[in-house]
């Protein structure tokens, strides 16, 4: 067993998230009084993962989507109440790391999925050098036709595309969640086609202007696979029992 502050000490040295502008509080997010000895990974902490940590008598939860984000009103009622009221009737700790588990150079959501999709990672680009561009492994993909389809066959689940200019397609930014924002800098950065987990109303014109293909594959398929890498690394080092808990979800 461990000392819940011997878990965040591991997790904050590997992802560092004093480097990071951030949306919310990384790290320690609710405090329980279990020692550690089971770990559950997911990507949202909602009732449902909650819930799910409780049946295997987890200790600790470790999430990419935390409670607390900017501009919440801080109130304890409805949906908080539910998720807080449980992990403190089970004294379960939870921890939250949004951008720095998304950039971590091996165990992070585009290291990730990146290696999943077989691509190459060589560049960052974006606000905090978030996002990733590179190239496939084996070669450049017949058109943004076959790569949408190679991306739909790895995640199991369909993908929005907005095609861009005919033609192969090699150089791939790609930028895990809500990431259309960082459309422009990928089209910018020179990709031929953009990853990411979703679309909004601007991207498809500016992929059909731009002649650079635009591939939503949903928010939480893009991002199943850093939490529980992070998880997995962290649990070997302090000798703790891991499970990594899908809650689906069709965003």
């Amino acid at each position: 067993m461990k000392h819940h502050i011997d878990l965040l000490t591991a997790l904050d040295a590997m992802l560092e998230p004093a480097r990071f502008k951030d949306y919310g509080p990384n790290g320690l997010q609710v405090e329980g009084k279990r020692s550690v000895r089971k770990l559950v990974s997911g990507v949202t902490a909602s009732l449902a993962l909650i819930e799910a940590a409780v049946a295997q008598d987890a200790d600790a939860i470790l999430v990419h989507h935390g409670l607390f984000w900017r501009g919440h009103d801080g109130c304890v009622t409805g949906w908080m109440r539910q998720r807080l009221a449980l992990l403190l009737a089970h004294d379960i700790h939870l921890f939250a790391y949004h951008l720095p588990l998304d950039a971590h150079e091996l165990w992070g959501n585009n290291a990730q999925l990146g290696q999943r999709l077989g691509l190459v990672g060589k560049t960052r680009f974006g606000e905090q050098q978030i996002g990733w561009l590179g190239e496939p492994a084996q070669g450049s993909f017949a058109d943004a036709a076959a790569l949408a389809a190679h991306v739909q066959s790895v995640l199991g689940r369909a993908v929005v595309l907005v095609a861009g200019k005919p033609g192969p397609v090699r150089r791939i930014a790609w930028c895990t969640g809500g990431a259309q924002g960082y459309f422009e800098a990928a089209i910018a950065a020179g990709a031929d086609a953009f990853i990411t987990g979703e679309i909004s109303e601007p991207q498809a014109h500016y992929a059909r202007e731009c002649g650079v293909a635009y591939i939503a594959c949903g928010h939480h398929a893009s991002e199943r696979y850093g939490v529980q890498a992070v998880a997995h690394q962290v649990a070997l080092q302090l000798g703790l029992a891991h499970t990594f808990i899908d809650i689906d979800n069709p965003a």
